[in-house]
C-alpha cells in the first residue's frame, strides 16, 4: 500500500491532499510494523507534502490521529507543525515514556508547554521536561530557562523524522540559538521595551515574536478582543483579523516584567502564501504608545474632561448619521416608504434624540467639572418659564410613570443669573432624575421661592420621592446607588450622576444643591435683588 501510494506523484492540490491523509492513516495505524525504509519514505513523503496541504486539513488529520497517535515519528512530525496542528497533536498522542524522551529535544518550547499541561504523562516525562526548562504551561522566560540545553539536542531526534526532513532540524537549530543569545544577556532582558516583532498564524494566535521575552507575547490572539484588564488585544484588531484587512495602531495589554507589561500600540499586515494564495497570518510591529494616544493613566489635574469631550466628539459623528438616515426615511425624501419602515425610522430618530440628551449631559459635566468656580454669568433668565416649559416636556414621561408633578410658586418675580441652556439642564435633569426614582402613583411636590426682595437666591424645592426618602446625601450622589437596587424606569444615567450634574452647574453659576432631610433644593443667583438695587439706587440720586 504504501509503496503504491508513494509511486503515484501528486500533480495538484486534491491528489496531495488524498496522499497526506492515507499516509498519516498508515502511519497512525501500522507505523510500527513497517519496515524502516517504508518508515522514511512515507515521512520524507509528508515532509514534501506540507506545504502543499492547507492548515485546516492538516488540524483534521491530527485530530483524526492523535488518540490513536502511538507511533512517535509521526507525531515527531505533527509536533514540529505550526502550534495550530502541533498541539491537537500533542494533547492526546499517546507514546510509551521511551518514546517521548527521544522527542523532547527536537520540539519547540510551545510543543513542551502543550505537553507541561498534560496530567497523564510518565513521570520521567515531566522530569525531562523540567531538566529542559519546560515545568510549567507558560513558556520558558530566558532568565529561568535551565543552563544545560545544549544546541546539539536536535541530534536527538528520531532517525527517521532526521533524514526524512533536515529543514526542521535546522529550524530549531535556529530557534535555539536565538534562545541562547537572549538567555546571555539578562540584562537587555530587563531594559525598558520600546519596540517589537511578532507574527501570527492564520488562526491569529502569535507564533513567533522578536525584541520581548517570547513567554510575554507568544500565545496571545488578535483574532478576539480582550476584556477586563486581561492581557490581548481590542477590538480594532479583531475587526481587522475577520476582515484579513491591514491593522493600524491598534491596542495590545501586555503582562509580564515592568519592561515589557502594559500597553502598546502595534501594526500589521496580512501574509499570503505566494503559490497557494491561502491566508497565513498577520506580521506585526509594535511599539510604546504616544503621549497623545494615551486618554487614560495621566495626571487629572492635566486633562480631566478632555477624554471624555474625545469621546463625545467620537460619538456625535455615528449618532448624528444614524439620526440623518432615519429622518430620510421617515420623511420620505427619497420616496415612497411603508408604514412599518417609517414608524422604525422614528422611533430611530426618538431613541438617538434620548441618546444625544445623554451625550450632552456627558458635555455639560465635562465641561462644568473644568471651569472655573469663580465664573459667574450676568445673563438673566426668568426660572419660572424654564419650570414650566420643564413641566410641559415631562408630560410623556409623567404619563409613562404615572406620576403627578406639582410645583407651586411662592413669591416672584423668578428671575436668575445664569444661562438659559444651563438652567433647563439643572431644572430639568433634577426633575427627571426624580420621577425615575418615583413609585407609580406617586405625587412629586416641589416650590419655587423667593422669599423676600432683597434675597439673593431662588429656591427650587423639590420633596424627596419615598423611594429615597431615607437614603443618605452620600448615597444620593453616589453614581452606583439606586434605590432597592434597580429603580422602577431607571434613566440610563444614574441617579446620583444627575444630582452631581446639576451641583456642579449650580456651582458654576453661584449656586449650589443641598440635600436636606425632606428635600432637594436647587438655589439659583437671583436677579431680583440686583433689579431692585439699581433701581434704588437711581431713586437714590
Amino acid at each position: 500500500m504504501i509503496a503504491t501510494i508513494l509511486r503515484q506523484a501528486p500533480l495538484d492540490r486534491r491528489a496531495s491532499i488524498t496522499a497526506w491523509r492515507q499516509l498519516t492513516d498508515i502511519l497512525a495505524q501500522r507505523g510500527n510494523q513497517l519496515s524502516d525504509d517504508d518508515i522514511r519514505r512515507s515521512l520524507h513523503a509528508l515532509a514534501v507534502l506540507r506545504p502543499r496541504v492547507p492548515e485546516s486539513v492538516r488540524r483534521d488529520c491530527a485530530h483524526a490521529v492523535a488518540r490513536h497517535g502511538r507511533f512517535a515519528p509521526l507525531v515527531a512530525l505533527y509536533a514540529n507543525d505550526v502550534p495550530a496542528v502541533s498541539a491537537i497533536m500533542l494533547r492526546d498522542a499517546r507514546l510509551a515514556e521511551a518514546d517521548w524522551l527521544a522527542l523532547l529535544p527536537a520540539t519547540s518550547a510551545m510543543a513542551r508547554s502543550v505537553l507541561a499541561g498534560r496530567s497523564d504523562l510518565p513521570s520521567g516525562v515531566y522530569r525531562a521536561l523540567a531538566s529542559l526548562g519546560s515545568a510549567s504551561v507558560a513558556l520558558p522566560q530566558p532568565e529561568a530557562a535551565a543552563q544545560e540545553e545544549p544546541a546539539p539536542a536536535a541530534e536527538a531526534a528520531p532517525e527517521p523524522a532526521t533524514e526524512s526532513h533536515p529543514s526542521q532540524i535546522s529550524e530549531l537549530v535556529r530557534r535555539i540559538d536565538k534562545y541562547q543569545s537572549t538567555r546571555t544577556q539578562p540584562a537587555q532582558s530587563r531594559a525598558p521595551r520600546a519596540a517589537f516583532l511578532f507574527e501570527t498564524g492564520p488562526d491569529g494566535v502569535v507564533h513567533w515574536v522578536e525584541g520581548v521575552t517570547r513567554g510575554a507575547v507568544i500565545g496571545l490572539s488578535i483574532a478576539e478582543a480582550a476584556f477586563g484588564g486581561e492581557p490581548g488585544t481590542d477590538g480594532v484588531a479583531a475587526g481587522a483579523f475577520r476582515q484579513r484587512a491591514e491593522i493600524i495602531n491598534a491596542r495590545m495589554l501586555l503582562e509580564g516584567t515592568p519592561a515589557e507589561a502594559g500597553e502598546w500600540r502595534f501594526s500589521a499586515l496580512p501574509w499570503f502564501d505566494p503559490a497557494t494564495g491561502q491566508f497565513r497570518g498577520y506580521r506585526a510591529s509594535a511599539r510604546r504608545p504616544h503621549r497623545n494616544e494615551m486618554p487614560y493613566g495621566r495626571p487629572a489635574a492635566e486633562d480631566s474632561g478632555d477624554s471624555i469631550r474625545q469621546l463625545i466628539h467620537e460619538l456625535r459623528s455615528p449618532l448624528n448619521a444614524i439620526s440623518g438616515f432615519a429622518q430620510i426615511i421617515s420623511g420620505q425624501m427619497f420616496g415612497p416608504v411603508s408604514h412599518g419602515y417609517r414608524g422604525m425610522a422614528e422611533t430611530i430618530v426618538a431613541d438617538a434624540a434620548s441618546v444625544q440628551s445623554i451625550i450632552d449631559d456627558l458635555e455639560t459635566a465635562a465641561r462644568s467639572g473644568s471651569a472655573s468656580a469663580d465664573v459667574r454669568s450676568d445673563e438673566v433668565v426668568d426660572i419660572g418659564s424654564v419650570v414650566t416649559q420643564v413641566e410641559i416636556e415631562l408630560a410623556a414621561l409623567l404619563a409613562d410613570q404615572r406620576v403627578d408633578l406639582s410645583i407651586s410658586r411662592v413669591g416672584g418675580p423668578f428671575l436668575g443669573l445664569a444661562s438659559d441652556a444651563d438652567a433647563r439642564r439643572m431644572v430639568g435633569r433634577l426633575l427627571t432624575a426624580l420621577v425615575d426614582v418615583s413609585e407609580p402613583g406617586a405625587i412629586l411636590v416641589g416650590q419655587l421661592v423667593t422669599e423676600s426682595r432683597h434675597d439673593d437666591m431662588l429656591q427650587l424645592r423639590i420633596v424627596r420621592p419615598a423611594t429615597i426618602r431615607f437614603a443618605t446625601a452620600a448615597d444620593l450622589l453616589d453614581p452606583g446607588f439606586s434605590p432597592e437596587g434597580e429603580a422602577p424606569g431607571a434613566a440610563v444615567l444614574s441617579l446620583g450622576f444627575s444630582l452631581r450634574l446639576v451641583d456642579s452647574l449650580a456651582r458654576s453659576s453661584g449656586g449650589r444643591l443641598d440635600i436636606g432631610h425632606n428635600a432637594l433644593t436647587l438655589h439659583l443667583p437671583s436677579a431680583n435683588s440686583k433689579a431692585e438695587a439699581e433701581l434704588e439706587a437711581q431713586h437714590g440720586e
